[in-house]
């Protein structure tokens, strides 16, 4: 439907966070929304909050999709994207908050027909005190874009940093995080693989940089807008520093099963979207980090070996989503490498 944005929210056991999520999306300043809940069995009362909540709300269209098993980020999001009715469909997580004018703001950027996401200014949010995080009275970061490295190692930009105006302009970026991205529905159907936006194999992590990657290797445009303004608790990094060591450092703050995945899907997003030329101009960069990464897991954390297993039984489906990817790419190696930093 003409400028109907679908406002798309999992949840998983997120009692804590997904009725203020669902909240702001009610409260857009722009009004021609409806909102899909696609529950993933929740165990922890949330999903009986949303129905408490839904019936409730008479002001915007919800629609609750009750899995019988959780699918994960990919697929349950994939299955909304689906069914939804949206020209545009932001992915909100359940652990986000919109401002009012968040998607009014977005909206506006989508006048280039060649611009099929929108990424907003994300800021840290501490849901149990129910406030933005501050450093020196100024907001934190969490962040304003994908940006890819020459290693391949993907950050977000200005993360962990004090909010002191410093991405104030409008920009093309990688990509958006998958916080709250806005996507262009006919930009979704055209990077599809298969029936997939998302790659159903990553369960979660790295599916938006998955993502992102094929919209760029297919032409289209990533636009940054520092008046979309979100605030978001996220589970997994806290800062963009690049150093190994810094990198170690955070690495330890995350779950262990969140960084199987990653481990996991970095690999088959890298065989999936690389172009050969520009892989091996990178190849220094990539292989002391690749070399780095094994070396790591090998002796501290053991438990993301396994993660080897499930690698070698999805590399054949990999390399047949990366032959329609090739096949259909429309930018060459020299027109990607700008966005290698």
């Amino acid at each position: 439907m003409k400028g109907l944005i679908s406002v798309n929210i999992i949840n998983f056991n997120n009692k804590d966070t997904i009725i203020p999520a669902i909240k702001s999306a009610i409260s857009q300043t722009y009004k021609k929304i409806e909102i899909l809940i696609m529950d993933n069995n929740s165990e922890d009362g949330s999903l009986e909050m949303i129905k408490k909540f839904i019936k409730a709300n008479h002001s915007v269209p919800i629609k609750l999709i009750e899995n019988k098993e959780n699918l994960g980020f990919a697929k349950a999001h994939n299955l909304g994207i689906k069914i939804c009715n949206g020209e545009f469909i932001l992915c909100l997580n359940s652990d986000a908050i919109l401002s009012p004018n968040y998607i009014e703001n977005a909206i506006k950027l989508f006048s280039s027909p060649k611009v099929g996401a929108v990424q907003g200014k994300l800021l840290k949010y501490d849901f149990f005190e129910n406030k933005p995080k501050k450093i020196n009275n100024y907001n934190i970061i969490d962040t304003t874009g994908l940006v890819m490295l020459k290693n391949r190692r993907t950050i977000n930009r200005g993360q962990g940093e004090p909010d002191k105006n410093q991405y104030q302009k409008i920009e093309e970026i990688f990509g958006p995080d998958g916080a709250a991205p806005i996507y262009r529905k006919s930009t979704l159907d055209d990077v599809a693989i298969n029936g997939e936006y998302f790659d159903g194999d990553f369960f979660c992590y790295k599916e938006d940089v998955d993502l992102a990657w094929r919209m760029r290797l297919f032409g289209w445009k990533a636009i940054y807008c520092p008046s979309c303004i979100a605030f978001h608790s996220r589970g997994a990094g806290e800062s963009a520093k690049i150093s190994y060591i810094n990198i170690i450092k955070e690495r330890r703050k995350i779950k262990s099963l969140p960084k199987y995945w990653s481990f996991k899907n970095q690999r088959l997003m890298q065989i999936k979207n690389e172009i050969p030329l520009l892989f091996l101009r990178h190849f220094p960069y990539w292989a002391i980090k690749e070399i780095g990464s094994w070396l790591y897991i090998l002796f501290f954390e053991t438990y993301t070996l396994k993660a080897i297993k499930e690698l070698i039984a999805q590399f054949p489906n990999t390399l047949k989503k990366r032959q329609i990817i090739m096949k259909n790419k429309r930018v060459n190696w020299r027109e990607m490498e700008k966005w290698f930093k």
